[in-house]
């Protein structure tokens, strides 16, 4: 098997992309997608994630189940640790003839969905082309291949054909190219961006690409070049954050992304447990799927939903299932997503959203998040996935409700005053995957700031405080204590490898009563833990547990005290925390 890259054609790629001036093209210099672009798949808000390839024989993880290469392991490259050795992994195109594969049936499945884009992986970190590249036999269409198809064909033409847009995802770490973080490194950035040429050259429109870096340096790819050229061939590309470089939109993995006005996002979640297909894999429920994309949306942010297709080529018919039931709802319910932005009501804890360890299920947070809302021209649409309380209880808007409906079926009772707004539905009426309530203003909807809803919970009392950990990684700022109690779910307090026990200490600032603490532990690392109040000299325990989870809640006897200790007795390799918090006693 070859991988075929000529050095002075690559020169002459470097040259025509170094050759697209900023002054060429009225001072846009190629690195961010224009204005319009952005809000243009902004207003699609759902893609589906099609990930496939020959690693489905295996009905293991692509890309990382791969086993250590014959050349060894480099630096630089993080794979190689798979249970199927490399030389299996990469002759399983070999024995693969996934004749049952329709590009057309996968695109009307899309539509079905209600997906407005797909996102279809054309490369993953195993280096295994899925369409016609003249630079490498290790390719679908390869003298080796069993099949001898252009996927990428296939699936370009469906998309062209039926009106849904395309978005390729090319990894740009290649585990199988011989110069990947080799010597000649510079070899394959040729072939990187080579390939990139092929793909936006032979394929017709592409509306975007998906790249997938690994947090590899805008250096490693020569990423301005390469932002450059790919738009130099088609100047509509929206390009996300995974090469070294901003880009346009920023892609949270595996978990709903906190809410963000001024960043573009898109949360790429599956809807079983791995990316690559899997048999007998535990699906989330449908159900979970319309709350994700919700979520996704009251935040003003893209969800892409994973599926993955099975050796012969056809969706598994459970998750076909699954996506078509998210396609009634949006048929029924689609103008409260579609088109619409986030805001302007922000419910409380609206960052704390994350899913369990295992993948099988969307935990929403406590406390007192309800959901959020989205809005479009002179409409606001509560989005109410939970009920804290009987009455949802809003900020003031100066813009008055003309007119109010439950898009779900019942009625509502809506109150505005100069106060604020009170949103009440009997609990009979309430939907069971997101009640939805439409606010028809005098103004448009747009006018309004993003406001946060009237928090029902007292504020925790450790955010912010002071804290000190008997170990953290490596020392680093981004693994600290105060990552712990800086009321950023995206953030944590990280172990170093071999630390088995430690502990976190909060100085609340004064002698302070609690009854409640939270802790999110996603890793599923922590085996044993204590909480520990210090009483003079000595540290008193005042509650025991095992395992942590996501999103733990613990209730005790109200404990007085100024510094606290969460002290991790038990644990797997380098633990982390991502939040801590404690809360004061309801009188």
């Amino acid at each position: 098997m070859k991988t075929r890259t000529t050095i002075s054609w690559a020169a002459g790629l470097f040259l025509a992309a170094s050759s697209v001036s900023t002054t060429a093209n009225g001072g846009w210099d190629m690195l961010k997608a224009k204005p319009e672009v952005v809000e243009a798949w902004k207003d699609m808000r759902f893609g589906m994630f099609i990930c496939w390839g020959p690693v489905s024989l295996t009905g293991l993880e692509i890309g990382w189940s791969r086993g250590v290469p014959t050349w060894g392991m480099r630096d630089g490259v993080r794979g190689g640790k798979g249970p199927t050795p490399a030389e299996v992994y990469d002759g399983l195109y070999k024995k693969w003839r996934p004749d049952k594969f329709n590009a057309r049936e996968w695109v009307k499945i899309a539509q079905e969905t209600g997906a407005r884009y797909l996102v279809f992986l054309i490369k993953h970190h195993d280096g295994f082309s899925l369409f016609d590249t003249k630079l490498s036999d290790y390719k679908s269409t390869g003298p080796e291949s069993a099949w001898k198809v252009d996927v990428m064909k296939e699936i370009s033409d469906a998309c062209h054909e039926s009106g849904m847009k395309l978005i390729v995802y090319y990894s740009q770490p290649d585990w199988h190219h011989p110069d990947f973080c080799g010597e000649h490194h510079e070899r394959y950035i040729a072939y990187l961006h080579g390939q990139i040429r092929e793909l936006l050259t032979n394929y017709g429109r592409i509306d975007g690409l998906w790249f997938d870096g690994l947090g590899g340096s805008a250096k490693q790819w020569d990423a301005e070049n390469l932002f450059k050229m790919a738009r130099s061939i088609q100047p509509h590309l929206i390009i996300n954050n995974r090469c070294g470089i901003p880009g346009d939109y920023v892609t949270p993995e595996q978990y709903v992304g906190r809410c963000q006005f001024d960043q573009p996002w898109e949360s790429c979640i599956t809807l079983g447990t791995q990316w690559s297909w899997k048999p007998d894999d535990k699906l989330k429920p449908y159900t979970d799927g319309i709350q994700m994309l919700v979520a996704c949306a009251v935040g003003d942010g893209n969800l892409a939903l994973n599926t993955n297709p099975m050796p012969d080529g056809r969706i598994e018919p459970r998750q076909v299932e699954s996506f078509r039931k998210i396609g009634d709802w949006l048929r029924k319910h689609g103008e409260s997503i579609y088109g619409t932005r986030g805001g302007p009501f922000v419910a409380p804890d609206m960052g704390r959203r994350r899913f369990g360890h295992d993948r099988t299920r969307f935990q929403m947070p406590g406390g007192g998040w309800w959901g959020g809302s989205t809005h479009k021209d002179n409409a606001i649409y509560l989005h109410i996935l939970r009920w804290p309380a009987d009455t949802i209880t809003l900020p003031p808007i100066k813009p008055r409700i003309v007119k109010h409906a439950v898009l779900t079926g019942g009625e509502a009772t809506v109150k505005q005053t100069d106060a604020g707004i009170e949103v009440s539905v009997p609990a009979t009426q309430r939907d069971a995957i997101d009640t939805i309530v439409k606010l028809e203003l005098d103004a448009p909807a747009k006018s309004i700031p993003a406001l946060k809803s009237k928090n029902t919970v007292a504020p925790s009392l450790t955010t912010g405080k002071k804290a000190i950990a008997s170990n953290w990684f490596r020392k680093m700022d981004t693994y600290s204590p105060d990552k712990a109690v800086d009321g950023d779910p995206d953030t944590r307090w990280g172990c170093d490898y071999g630390t088995h026990s430690c502990w976190l200490e909060v100085d609340l600032g004064g002698a302070m009563t609690f009854d409640r603490a939270a802790i999110s532990e996603p890793y599923g690392r922590v085996k044993e833990f204590e909480l520990q109040v210090k009483v003079g000299d000595q540290w008193k325990t005042f509650h025991r547990g095992t395992t942590i989870s996501e999103d733990l809640e613990v209730k005790f006897a109200p404990v007085t005290g100024r510094h606290v200790r969460l002290n991790l007795l038990k644990a797997g390799e380098g633990p982390s925390i991502w939040e801590f918090h404690l809360f004061a006693r309801m009188e």
